[in-house]
C-alpha cells in the first residue's frame, strides 16, 4: 500500500489542518472505526430528506434522537437485559453495541420525525427555507416623469 506524506501541505496552508487530518484518518483505516451503525441518506423530494439506520435488535426505548445547532445526533444504548444470564449464544452476529452518529445539518433543515420499522430507525427531514430568505423578483418601473419614445 502507497503512503502519501501530507506534512508539506500543512507548511502552505492555514485552517485546513482538520481537513489534512481526516485524509490521515481516512488513509490509516481510523475511518472504519466509526462506520457502526451503516446509514443511508436519500433525497425523498424536492426539500425532503431521509436518513436510515440500520438498528437490529435495539427498541424505541434504546435509541434517543436529539438536534442542536445544525447537529443531529442519533444515539444507541441497550437497556440491561435481565435475562441475559439466561441466554447462551452459539454465536451472536447482531451487534447491540452503543453507539452515536453525528450528522451535520445545512442551515434551515428541521427533522419533522422518526419511525422505527423492520430495525431500520428513518429519520425524516425538510429544508424550509424562510420567505426572508427565498428569492423574490423585483420589478423594473421607468421614471413617472418620463414620456415613452416612439420610433420615427
Amino acid at each position: 500500500m502507497r503512503t502519501f506524506d501530507l506534512a508539506p501541505l500543512y507548511r502552505s496552508t492555514v485552517g485546513f489542518d482538520r481537513l489534512f487530518s481526516l485524509i490521515n484518518q481516512i488513509e490509516n483505516g481510523e475511518a472504519g472505526n466509526a462506520s457502526y451503525p451503516p446509514y443511508n441518506i436519500e433525497k425523498v423530494s424536492e426539500d425532503g430528506y431521509r436518513i436510515s439506520l440500520a438498528v437490529a435488535g435495539f427498541t424505541e426505548a434504546d435509541l434517543s434522537i436529539e438536534t442542536k445547532e445544525n447537529w443531529l445526533v442519533i444515539r444507541g444504548e441497550k437497556a440491561s437485559e435481565e435475562n441475559k444470564a439466561e441466554r447462551e449464544f452459539l454465536f451472536q452476529g447482531i451487534a447491540a453495541r452503543q453507539f452515536e452518529r453525528r450528522f451535520r445539518l445545512a442551515d434551515h433543515v428541521t427533522v419533522t420525525g422518526a419511525r422505527l420499522e423492520h430495525g431500520l430507525l428513518h429519520v425524516d427531514l425538510v429544508r424550509e427555507i424562510p420567505e426572508a430568505k427565498k428569492p423574490r423578483q423585483v420589478p423594473i418601473h421607468a421614471p413617472r416623469d418620463a414620456a415613452p419614445q416612439l420610433a420615427a
